[in-house]
């Protein structure tokens, strides 16, 4: 994807119209340091996963860099992809473009969920040390030393850890460099104080790149919870996987008190804006009660729950609406299938499976609706 001048390689998971997601890399690896937490936050989410400038597929491009410049990079991303605003997520150099991103546009991040990142690193010298060398001898010339800082010395031998030499040595050299004098250039102590923005610090005790009490300044600057994960060193998104995906799901998770409110953005996701705007304007005394019941519970309890993504949840919506026969909701779901994702071609098989164990008059009653819910959207 060409973002500005800029050719951007971006992994986009989850149903279209779910929350958006953006979650960011670190110095050295690429998009596919965060493949645990994209597959269980696409099942509600709208997972959006760049490799940085000088990273994985994206285009190198002469340094030196600054985080600013790489937050620049994610704010175009947003535009070309038009999302107003999305959660941000991000590790080490990640966590600080994240940061960037949020001073720089503080209306385009819903939150900020900060992983094993410092608001400076000085002193600059040994950035630009480091910039120096990997371009005089390539990336293996650091890579035994830089991976022994990324985890445990207990999975040093792991298959993540190698799976991150992988990444790392991969690196195009000039893009690291780069990256790294944007480290060295590095201070956002001053601004982080101005961030009025919902955030969470999780840190690994045992990280030496980046220890606890960097991310107890920033816990201190921006108002944030703190999570510090046991056994865990700099990037701990494979080695502490689950640990990782669960604080970060319940980071993003709405309050359970607030279903209603919930409840009506998840509406508005898969049915779209107009739709549910219309249906409230009709509201009567009569069924005000009756359609927050349902917001609550339909929309705010069961749409919402993380256990099923968006698009299978409404393949077996219209499942059991064909199979029950009511016509008039089976349309309206017909019609918002674009919103998580499903495709005619999946309808087709559900209809199938609908005429198998429900009865052939049923699925074709459900056809025949399909085919003009279908036909009132071309």
């Amino acid at each position: 994807m060409a973002t500005r001048s800029l050719r951007t390689h971006v992994a986009i998971e989850g149903p279209p119209g779910a929350p958006p997601v953006v979650l960011l890399h670190s110095l050295g690896t690429d998009l596919r340091l965060w493949d645990p937490q994209a597959a269980v936050l696409a099942r509600t989410f709208r997972v959006i996963r760049p490799d940085l400038r000088g990273h994985g597929l994206s285009e190198t491009t002469r340094g030196p860099y600054t985080v600013e410049r790489l937050a620049d990079d994610v704010l175009a991303l947003l535009d070309a992809l038009e999302l107003r605003a999305a959660h941000v997520g991000g590790v080490s150099l990640g966590g600080m473009v994240a940061m960037a991103l949020a001073h720089a546009a503080p209306d385009r991040v819903r939150s900020l969920a900060l992983f094993d990142t410092a608001m400076a690193v000085p002193p600059p010298e040994p950035w630009l040390e480091r910039a120096r060398i990997v371009r005089a001898g390539g990336m293996e010339t650091l890579a035994d030393g830089i991976v022994a800082r990324w985890v445990t010395p207990a999975r040093i031998d792991s298959p993540e850890a190698k799976g991150l030499r992988a990444m790392l040595t991969t690196t195009p050299a000039e893009g690291y460099a780069s990256s790294a004098e944007a480290l060295a250039s590095w201070d956002f102590r001053e601004r982080a104080r101005s961030l009025r923005v919902p955030s969470l610090v999780v840190v690994g005790d045992g990280d030496a790149a980046t220890p606890v009490a960097l991310s107890e300044a920033i816990r201190d600057a921006l108002g944030a919870k703190l999570v510090v994960l046991e056994q865990a060193a700099h990037l701990p998104m494979l080695e502490k996987a689950d640990a990782v995906t669960a604080v970060l799901a319940e980071f993003l998770r709405p309050p359970s008190a607030d279903a209603y409110e919930l409840g009506l953005a998840v509406r508005k996701e898969v049915l779209g804006e107009q739709y549910v705007a219309n249906a409230l304007a009709a509201i009567t005394d009569l069924d005000r009660d009756f359609q927050a019941f349902l917001t609550r519970t339909a929309w705010g309890s069961m749409w919402a729950r993380p256990g099923l993504d968006r698009r299978t949840r409404h393949l077996l919506t219209l499942a059991l609406l064909a199979a029950l026969g009511h016509t008039e909701e089976f349309e309206t779901h017909v019609r918002a299938m674009s919103n998580t994702g499903a495709s005619p071609a999946d309808l087709s098989e559900v209809l199938q499976q609908v005429a198998v164990y429900a009865g052939v008059p049923a699925a074709n009653a459900a056809m025949r609706a399909a085919k003009k819910a279908l036909k009132k959207e071309e």
